[in-house]
């Protein structure tokens, strides 16, 4: 799985969003400057966020952007869905309307288990628990796991 700059630009701003008071609107350029993203992206990033009811916003001079949900209730997988669409598709299809000839018939099974697998990491990890530090134990096992911190 390739993380674009959009899904590690929008989990960095919702997770920065969620550092804050709740209560208090954040400006996008106070976003950007303390997580090094380049405004304009941002602010195309924050659209998407508030379209799929992620964050909201307020106008105005004390406005800005707030988190719509509780963080303990949005998932990483929440967000790159918001911004990027599905965890895992083949070409643009789902895995499971996807068939292959002969010898590849199960690579089918590969990417489903594939799907599975982002889903266990990224569906059960929270925002809230990005901001706290207090990952799941399925994620820190894996962490755990003999060369985890090396690219193959």
């Amino acid at each position: 799985m390739r993380i674009t700059a959009k899904v590690d630009y929008a989990v960095r701003a919702m997770v920065a969003l969620a550092s804050r008071r709740s209560d208090v609107p954040t400006a996008a350029d106070a976003i950007a400057t303390d997580q090094e993203i380049p405004l304009a992206f941002l602010i195309k990033i924050l659209a998407d966020l508030r379209t799929a009811g992620l964050v909201s916003s307020r106008r105005g001079a004390a406005g800005g952007h707030l988190l719509a949900r509780d963080p303990a209730s949005v998932s990483i997988a929440d967000v790159i869905r918001a911004v990027e669409g599905p965890l895992a598709d083949v070409r643009g299809t789902p895995p499971e309307d996807i068939s292959y000839p002969g010898a590849s018939a199960p690579l089918r099974d590969v990417w489903l288990a594939t799907r599975v697998a982002l889903r266990e990491v990224l569906e059960e990890t929270t925002i809230a628990d990005v901001v706290t530090g207090a990952l799941p134990a399925h994620v820190t096992s894996a962490l755990a796991r003999p060369g985890a911190d090396r690219r193959r």
